[in-house]
């Protein structure tokens, strides 16, 4: 596999996981065979972002595709025939919404593609233009299985991509790993609670739609208590990852919820006194 070169920066990565080394593997396994890969699961278990950090990490252009049922078979095309010419890899996500009928089309696509890979060809004909074929590019699909309106994959779909099931992740590891990397010493403790907080929460708050104790909500409430944190460094650093799990999820709750979470929080951190968050300007 060629170093892609891409530039990227001094970005944030993300926190590696069992999980995503289990991903990867398969992933790059599925590169050596000229195969894509199918990562599957539930929301917000990193499917999408696990192939973007090797992406990164690789140097490679990732183009991420939000499909739906309105795409067809010529949009796919025009999009094969570029990532063909430019050599980058493409994440088509929550692939199992296109319709399919368009699915079977994508799949006649993307054999011709591998074929010429094969053959180690560096011009091919795709869809009656003759194009120049970079050996790098590389197709990946994310799927949420059982949801409403999704489809099965066609057997032709699915020979072309290695399957990867993904499951929730290990929080308190990913919190852990994200605090100290915001600067706070005691990440050990201070994850252990914060993930036992949204157990919790998600356990004795009412059920809300809007209420999202998942994976994305941990790592806003992450980024919000670094900053915090560099605002302020004299605070105590319980009572700043306090300050930011409350000013991230007191608005969205019901009136009825709010002394429920404020007790949790109680009984999570004891010993410490929170001070009510002095907004200044804005209350008068």
């Amino acid at each position: 596999m060629d170093y892609g070169y891409e530039y990227m920066g001094a970005t944030s990565r993300l926190v590696i996981t069992p999980l995503t080394d289990r991903c990867w593997i398969t992933i790059t396994g599925a590169i050596n065979i000229k195969l894509g890969a199918a990562p599957a699961g539930p929301a917000g278990t990193g499917k999408t972002e696990s192939t973007k950090d090797l992406a990164k990490g690789l140097g490679m252009l990732c183009i991420v595709f939000n499909c739906s049922d309105q795409v067809d078979y010529k949009m796919m095309g025009r999009l094969f025939s570029g990532l063909c010419q430019q050599g980058a890899w493409t994440c088509l996500d929550e692939f199992n919404r296109i319709e399919i009928e368009v699915l079977s089309v994508i799949a006649q696509q993307l054999l011709t593609i591998r074929n010429a890979k094969l053959a180690d060809q560096e011009h091919f004909e795709f869809e009656g233009n003759p194009i120049p074929l970079f050996q790098t590019i590389s197709v990946y699909i994310t799927m949420n299985p059982g949801y409403a309106g999704r489809t099965e994959l066609p057997d032709n779909l699915k020979v072309l991509f290695r399957p990867v099931s993904m499951m929730i992740p290990d929080y308190g590891l990913i919190a852990e790993i994200m605090l100290f990397a915001e600067g706070f010493g005691n990440a050990k403790l201070l994850s252990k609670k914060m993930v036992k907080l949204y157990k919790l929460s998600s356990e004795q708050l009412s059920q809300q739609d809007h209420y999202d104790f998942g994976m994305r909500a941990v790592k806003s409430v992450l980024v919000m208590a670094g900053a915090l944190k560099r605002a302020n460094p004299e605070l105590d650093e319980s009572a700043v990852l306090i300050r930011a799990m409350r000013d991230s999820n007191v608005p969205k709750f019901l009136r009825d919820d709010i002394p429920l979470f404020m007790a949790i929080i109680q009984d999570l951190f004891p010993t410490v006194i929170i001070k009510d968050a002095d907004y200044g300007e804005l209350e008068t």
